[in-house]
């Protein structure tokens, strides 16, 4: 899942200290290389397919991007909080015919082809995979099956952005009797502040 790397447009986050233009170019290096990683990955798994979720673009625009990152197919991001969004994505892979599929983000400076690798294997033996991040998130999620409140959080709406995210994702998928495998934790890029171990 990415958004277009336009100045003003993305990483308003890291924008503030760096400026929109630095943040842009931080934002299509880093979906650079999760694409590149992503592709890694399909070339050693035989049926894996590799889908760019955008933001900030139009259908037209979006394929063009799609098709210059590797991509096997574009789909919209559309409106809404993240996790409606994530559901989205879920769904529309579903209808693609996926039965296991992982969804990651596009600001992770240590994501490696052999990460997604392993969600896809853990997801042979239980439900959920999680990579926790190290701002209380989650940098990859991947299912087995398909359980809306995961993103929706039941009767109490997980509050994206914030730091209880895994925390109360995980709370879901344990009321839910959901197996769940988490990864090794990762630090994904939003703030200034997460580039001082980058530079």
């Amino acid at each position: 899942m990415g958004r277009w790397p336009a100045p003003g447009r993305c990483k308003s986050r890291l924008a503030v200290g760096l400026g929109t233009r630095r943040a842009a170019a931080i934002q299509r290096a880093l979906g650079g290389h999760g694409m590149a990683e992503a592709r890694r990955a399909a070339a050693r798994r035989p049926g894996l397919a590799l889908a760019l979720a955008v933001s900030g673009l139009g259908p037209r625009a979006s394929r063009r991007w799609a098709a210059g990152l590797g991509a096997d197919w574009v789909e919209l991001q559309g409106q809404g909080r993240l996790g409606w969004r994530l559901q989205r994505q879920l769904m529309l892979a579903r209808r693609h015919g996926a039965q296991r599929v992982v969804l990651i983000g596009s600001d992770l400076p240590e994501l490696e082809a052999a990460d997604l690798g392993a969600a896809f294997d853990a997801l042979a033996g239980c439900d959920v995979v999680l990579g926790p991040a190290a701002d209380g998130g989650y940098w990859l999620i991947g299912l087995a099956g398909s359980w809306p409140r995961l993103f929706a959080g039941g009767p109490r709406a997980i509050a994206w952005g914030g730091d209880q995210v895994l925390a109360q994702t995980l709370a879901v998928a344990d009321q839910l009797g959901l197996v769940v495998t988490l990864l090794p934790m990762r630090q994904d890029l939003d703030r200034p502040g997460d580039l001082r171990r980058w530079r």
